[in-house]
């Protein structure tokens, strides 16, 4: 019974070729056999199942038995739609129509009447497809390859696309057969598709490099040099004065007087259009000014009317001279940067620059969320991808996304990236936003130097002639020689020290010319090691003088500083004239480092990435030691981003004083390559979205933008990942013979999106009906978009979860997530592990060497507070931690759905440890940020008091109780604000099955907005007499305009029968632990309503003949003989009286008739009379 009946629209000429092809390789021996196979299964020759069985299994052999199973159970399908889409002439096609109609067990004539069925429809659609595909041809005739036809050509693309979208898969050229229309989605594999390298994916093979190039070999190592492009500014290239542009718009412009090359080639079509831009240029080529003019572009579509006359009228009055000036309300600017420290420098600079023009700008990544009441006064929104795919994924984000009219996505290029598919997913949304309300959103994205630029401007919907600016190397405000070293050395200890060799070699270098330099090394650690070194270098080689020189100012400066410093190793060098910065230093030994480099003291500074991010220290040189960093997601050192080291490279030559900066890059000889392609502008931009589809799918599905799979198939053709394939098909798998059949690579977008919907249907993620090709999301599916939780994870989520779970198994579930499946355990960490493992509070079943342990043990230490030692630990324990709080509100929300009380109430206490760090056992005064320690150490030693009764304790009391008297009124005030609510309930059955529920709270505290913010989320939960099942959950806000006033929740729960004495109505905090407030509610004093009258007796009565209604008119419109039992029970009450009556009967009694004897007595009694029914 396990074999499935193919449908006939699923064979097709070559079906038999295709099934054997999975286990053959050649072709012209898989035709022969499919010849073979087909003899075989004839239905002509009346050959019994049996013996077709042994011939197929001499001809195919053991191994393929499954096949030959499906081959049997479709023996008269594939026989007979094989041959008749292989059938040359009408007399072939019709002897195989008379046999299947003569098939004895009746399958052929049923084959038959499905294919003739569709076949109409199917040749009119071929039809369709052949002249759509003919126009399709004409346009790519005439230079559709050029790169500028490339975004007119996909609008064309789309139109012959539309013309097309007629049933559900695209179609062949019309000449191969019909059935193609229906051709069945195949599952790929997307692991064997994926790029295993992610953003270190390199496709082009050779690199070309500028001509005065060359190259050396060394003892254990290779260099490259690439001299600097030196840029010759045409003489015709005008600047353009800030003067120039309209006078509103000055204040954004403070200090400047003119833009530069790049800003003023772009000035007219970023300030004066709304076209969709793409800017590719160099770091430090100005692309924050730019966006600047893109955004006062906006800002002049809102300026009201005579906005100029009243700058001019007097301003005494006014605080700012544009106040008044812009409608805020009507648009909203979002700023996707892809770092945190990124999105707080945005946040910096543009603050106060439209600062003049009332304009708030905010930033929401993700530790910082914004209330509805801050985003609707914001105007500007500077966010990360992630985040904001999460905004734009909840409903809720609709009402502010549909203000939103100009979206600036700062370096794009990171498409390449891991993180890529996110910003597929993020433009897809806006540019299918704009076709569905067609409001237009102006796109803006700025990017690094790449080759493919024209691909991705296609991506945003750039018209290549007016929105495309792609700007070389020249362009840099300083121009840079780079210098690649490709370490050839193979022992690890001899490879450390001939790097520190090379950076001293390069700082000797440096320090002659009177240059500072940045060296960027990839641990906190090894910022210490590598000043170390070089410090020790610099003494054996008694060229100290070149750092510091004696008895000059520096060394007094330097000297007088050395007092302030925290840090150890800092204190080391900083004499000495190296210094260290790093995010791990206290702010004051940071800031410090940083004045004292900007100010010259400071010759070679090592530092960790973070410097080229947040802060803007440039110097004349630029070292990147190694290229490794140490990627907690992937659990090993991986190459850094490309968008790491183009950054870092951006910080070589200070545009005040240099004419050339330097740049130069150590990495293992394998990688010079990828780096060489890298900064010289030959490493294509590829598309990562494949890894990530399902779980995107998912979310679309979500949203409900996509309900069926020729919907996905639609919404693929947004992506990058599309344009890409179009471009570059083998590389996504794609054979040229597909690409050639499948112009627009329908057929391949179906494989994909189908092969995703299947894996969110194994994860229980949505419902995916294969024939209609609906898809449906599920509460998990809901959860997952919600909390961006992978569909490997939500799948072994709901597998494993079990009602009655305790913390020890929840945090076993917990450390198995697909989140962590990179992180390992490596052997320099497994003595410090086992010694966490003594310390964490709840007990780790299994040894510190299996990764699970190490994931359990380090969220532990997380909310414990621990110290750890080792660097790579704490990149995964923050790396844990970050999906810690997401995963157990996911958990929290998996166990409402499925009604199971006490995990519910666990992953919710979960939930709120890992962003407080604070276990259920300490006291719960430590979620306010100003407990002393001390103090709170000494409450929790005072356990044998409860929590509750310390709301009654005076403030002497409380002090005596800590043994500090000073504390007990701050003690005092803050028990009084921990959130907590009185309850009351008011019960009343409505039937015996349902009881009304009235609530009162009473919030029992102090509501203060800077401890509470505006809104507390409570959960209302009941719970049945064993507390294990939720009989009901609602949420419940207490806003803080409403803290003192009593609320009243009504809801109804079922009665459970038999009567249980009691249930629980639980109120619990959704952000404080401890704060949750019983109350029971008893039944033994409820009387329950009496059970339902017993329904109205069938009489055994002769049933009326239809003659009874005395009309012959009346008696035309019955076409049967006498009434059924329960019409001629009511029919006195009905046809003879003007009673009221009700008449409950099950469906199909007859009740319409019953209707029909009221309406006939109104009028037999009044004809004049009107009826409403």
């Amino acid at each position: 019974g396990g074999v499935r009946i193919l449908s006939v629209h699923e064979i097709d000429a070559h079906y038999l070729q295709r099934q054997l092809a999975a286990t053959l390789d050649d072709a012209d021996e898989c035709a022969k056999i499919a010849d073979q196979v087909l003899s075989v299964l004839d239905i002509r020759p009346g050959t019994s199942i049996r013996e077709c069985e042994n011939q197929l299994l001499v001809l195919l052999g053991f191994e393929r038995f499954d096949l030959i199973k499906t081959l049997l159970a479709n023996r008269a399908r594939i026989w007979g739609c094989v041959s008749i889409k292989r059938a040359v002439d009408e007399s072939t096609r019709d002897s195989v129509e008379k046999a299947l109609m003569e098939d004895e067990s009746g399958e052929g004539g049923k084959a038959l009447n499905e294919l003739r069925s569709r076949s109409g429809a199917e040749d009119w659609k071929g039809e369709r497809m052949k002249s759509a595909k003919d126009t399709l041809r004409k346009e790519r005739g005439d230079g559709f390859d050029s790169l500028t036809e490339a975004a007119g050509g996909e609008s064309k693309m789309s139109k012959a696309l539309d013309s097309v979208k007629v049933g559900s898969g695209g179609g062949e050229d019309g000449d191969e057969s019909p059935s193609d229309a229906k051709r069945s989605a195949h599952e790929l594999d997307f692991d064997s598709l994926t790029f295993r390298e992610g953003s270190h994916t390199m496709t082009n093979k050779k690199c070309e490099l500028p001509d005065q190039s060359w190259r050396a070999m060394k003892p254990g190592y290779e260099e490259v040099h690439v001299p600097a492009v030196r840029s010759v500014a045409p003489p015709d290239e005008k600047l353009v004065p800030i003067a120039d542009l309209p006078e509103w718009t000055h204040d954004a412009f403070k200090g400047m007087t003119m833009l530069n090359r790049v800003q003023s080639k772009m000035a007219d079509v970023a300030l004066r259009s709304s076209e969709n831009v793409l800017l590719c240029a160099p770091t430090g080529a100005g692309k924050t000014n730019v966006a600047m003019l893109s955004i006062l572009n906006i800002l002049a579509q809102y300026r009201k009317e005579r906005a100029d006359d009243m700058m001019n009228e007097d301003e005494s009055g006014k605080a700012s001279k544009h106040e008044g000036t812009l409608d805020l309300s009507a648009f909203k600017i979002i700023y996707v940067a892809p770092m945190k420290a990124l999105v707080q420098e945005v946040v910096k600079n543009f603050s106060k620059r439209l600062g003049p023009y009332g304009i708030q700008v905010r930033e929401l990544s993700g530790d910082s969320s914004l209330t509805r009441q801050q985003i609707s006064e914001t105007q500007m929104i500077v966010t990360t991808p992630e985040k904001w795919d999460i905004v734009t994924r909840q409903g809720e984000g609709r009402a502010y996304t549909q203000l939103v009219r100009l979206v600036i996505i700062d370096e794009i290029h990171l498409l390449h990236d891991d993180r890529g598919p996110v910003l597929e997913s993020i433009v897809a949304r806006v540019i299918r936003q704009v076709e569905t309300t067609a409001e237009p959103i102006r796109l803006v994205g700025l990017s690094a130097t790449l080759p493919n630029y024209a691909d991705v401007a296609t991506f945003l919907r750039v018209n290549p002639k007016k929105g495309m600016f792609f700007f070389d190397h020249s362009y840099r405000p300083v121009p840079l020689q780079m210098q690649y070293i490709g370490i050839t050395e193979r022992n690890a200890f001899r490879r450390f020290q001939l790097q520190n060799e090379i950076c001293y070699e390069k700082a000797t270098m440096q320090r002659r010319n009177g240059n500072q330099m940045l060296i960027f090394v990839h641990s906190r650690a090894e910022t210490g090691k590598t000043a170390k070194a070089l410090r020790d270098l610099a003494m054996e080689n008694d060229q100290l003088s070149l750092f510091v020189k004696e008895g000059g100012a520096t060394q007094e400066i330097l000297r007088e500083e050395l007092g302030s410093v925290k840090n150890a190793d800092l204190k080391e060098v900083l004499s000495y004239g190296f210094a260290i910065h790093h995010a791990g230093m206290a702010r004051a030994d940071r800031e410090l480092v940083e004045d004292l480099f900007a100010d010259g003291h400071i010759g070679v500074l090592c530092c960790t990435a973070t410097l080229a991010w947040g802060v803007n220290l440039p110097a004349h040189a630029v070292i990147i030691k190694g290229t490794q960093i140490y990627d907690p997601s992937k659990g090993r050192w991986a190459e850094l981003s490309p968008l790491d080291v183009l950054q870092m490279l951006g910080r070589a030559g200070r545009p005040q004083y240099d004419t050339e900066g330097e740049g130069i890059i150590m990495t293992a000889h394998s990688e010079l390559q990828y780096y060489l392609s890298l900064t010289n502008l030959q490493l294509p931009v590829e598309s990562q979205m494949i890894k990530t589809l399902p779980d995107h799918l998912n979310a679309e599905i979500v949203l409900g933008t996509i309900q069926t799979v020729s919907e996905a198939v639609e919404w693929l053709s947004y992506t990058f990942l599309y344009v890409r394939m179009l471009k570059n098909p083998n590389l996504y798998g794609i054979s040229d013979k597909a690409a050639k059949e499948d112009p627009t690579l329908k057929h391949r977008r179906m494989d994909l999106a189908h092969t995703a919907a299947c894996m969110l249907e194994r994860s229980h993620l949505i419902r995916y009906d294969r024939r209609s090709g609906a898809l449906q999301s599920t509460p998990l599916g809901r959860i997952a978009s919600q909390y961006y939780i992978s569909h490997s994870s939500m799948a072994m989520y709901s597998r494993h979860l079990r009602p009655n779970m305790a913390d020890i198994d929840l945090l076993r579930l917990f450390s198995m997530s697909g989140e962590f499946t990179h992180i390992t355990v490596r052997e320099e960490e497994k003595l410090e592990l086992s010694k966490l493992a003594t310390r964490v509070p709840i007990p780790v079943k299994e040894s510190p060497n299996e990764p699970s342990a190490k994931i359990n043990i380090l969220l532990q230490a997380y909310i414990s507070r621990l110290k750890l030692d080792g660097f790579a630990l704490v990149s995964d324990m923050a790396f844990i931690q970050q999906s810690a709080a997401r995963i157990m509100r996911a958990l929290f929300e998996i166990s409402l759905r499925r009604g199971w009380s006490s995990l519910s109430k666990l992953t919710l206490a979960f939930a709120n440890m890992v962003s407080y760090r604070i276990w259920r056992s300490q006291s719960p005064l430590r979620q306010f940020k100003n407990v002393p320690e001390i103090v709170a150490r000494k409450l929790e030693r005072k356990s044998d008091i409860e929590w509750a009764r310390y709301a009654d304790l005076n403030p002497s009391d409380l002090g005596e109780l800590v043994g500090v008297p000073k504390m007990g009124r701050t003690l005092h005030k803050l028990v009084h604000q921990f959130p907590k609510l009185e309850l009351s309930a008011h019960i009343q059955p409505i039937t015996r099955s349902t009881l009304r529920v009235e609530l009162n709270l009473v919030p029992d505290f102090e509501f203060d907005i800077n401890i509470h913010g505006y809104v507390q989320l409570f959960h209302i939960i009941v719970e049945d007499v064993n507390g294990e099942n939720i009989l009901h959950h609602e949420m419940f806000l207490l806003k803080n305009t409403g803290s003192e006033d009593e609320h009243t929740v009504v809801f109804t729960v079922n009665i459970l029968d038999p009567l249980p004495p009691s249930y629980f109505i639980r109120v619990i905090s959704d952000r404080w632990l401890h704060s949750e407030a019983v109350l029971p509610i008893s039944f033994n004093k409820m009387i329950l309503p009496a059970k339902f009258y017993p329904p109205t007796e069938l009489l055994d009565l002769q049933p009326l003949p239809i003659s009874v209604l005395g009309e012959s008119a009346l008696v035309k419109l019955y076409n049967f003989n006498e009434f059924n039992p329960i019409q001629t029970q009511a029919f006195h009450h009905l046809f003879k009286t003007d009673k009221n009556c009700l008449l409950c009967a099950p469906s199909g009694s007859g009740k319409s008739a019953c209707a029909e004897f009221a309406i006939m007595r109104m009028l037999v009694n009044d004809p004049q009379g009107k009826c409403v029914y």
